[in-house]
């Protein structure tokens, strides 16, 4: 069977995470499938720790120091998104903002 990185880094996870079906896939343009999955890596970034306060990332760091890098990219995500929330900031986006 021949190897396809396409396949797996790109398809799978667009029907997978995102239920999009083959045939929309294919008459989608390649670069607007590329930049779902880069909205969808952002996506799953900024939701990667909700439900966690720096209490309990500096109680799961003693075991985990990789914790520490992972708040700190899950912190700026937050700030950079949801900052530019609150720069536009229509009445839409208001339940949004938090």
């Amino acid at each position: 069977m021949k190897e396809a990185p396409e396949a797996v880094l790109l398809y799978i996870p667009l029907m997978k995470d995102l239920g999009m079906s083959w045939g929309e896939i294919k008459l989608t343009p390649r670069f607007e499938l590329e930049g779902l999955l880069v909205a969808l890596g952002q996506y799953q970034l900024l939701h990667s720790m909700d439900g966690y306060d720096s209490e309990d990332i500096a109680s799961m760091a003693k075991d985990k120091p990789k914790i520490r890098g992972q708040w700190a990219q899950y912190q700026n995500a937050k700030a950079k998104y949801y900052g530019r929330l609150q720069e536009k900031s229509p009445k839409s986006f208001k339940g949004l903002l938090g």
